[in-house]
């Protein structure tokens, strides 16, 4: 069955079956690998990527609920890696082993549009479903709220 939607601003139309979790066809027919496969439930966060401006589990949800979609990866959040969440995490030095990072900025990318002066509480609320094995959570959090002050918004 062929599936069109847009990813990182590019249409594409592929050819694989309905229920294919939109990770696979990802990585594995559009080659775009920093999304990561984590856990393969929807419970760490490391497959996170936009769809429809939306922080969605890549890993849970099927081809077929993207049709006609607009999805966003994190090599499409800004290719010049110039997202204000992505200067943060540099700037800050967030990531240690780096795997679960791009679901990470993934997820703090959308949480700035729906809180741009977050809270701490807003912050750990919405980045709760992403996981860091290596418990860099306080860095995250700083990363958060430098990135929102860039933005503009800043952080309460």
């Amino acid at each position: 069955m062929t599936t069109r939607f847009t990813i990182n601003g590019r249409p594409v139309a592929v050819d694989v079956e309905d229920d294919t979790p939109l990770l696979w066809v990802i990585r594995d027919d559009l080659g775009l690998t920093g999304t990561k496969f984590g856990c393969g439930i929807g419970m760490c966060g490391a497959c996170t990527v936009h769809v429809g401006g939306r922080a969605t589990r890549s890993c849970i949800t099927t081809v077929a609920a993207v049709a006609g979609a607009q999805i966003t990866t994190i090599e499409g959040l800004d290719p010049a890696g110039a997202h204000p969440v992505q200067q943060a995490w540099l700037a800050l030095q967030t990531p240690q082993c780096g795997y679960c990072q791009s679901g990470q900025i993934m997820s703090a990318a959308a949480l700035l549009k729906d809180f741009p002066t977050p809270t701490d509480q807003d912050i750990d609320a919405v980045m709760s479903g992403n996981l860091c094995r290596c418990m860099t959570y306080v860095r995250i959090r700083a990363a958060i709220k430098q990135a929102a002050a860039a933005m503009g918004g800043g952080a309460s």
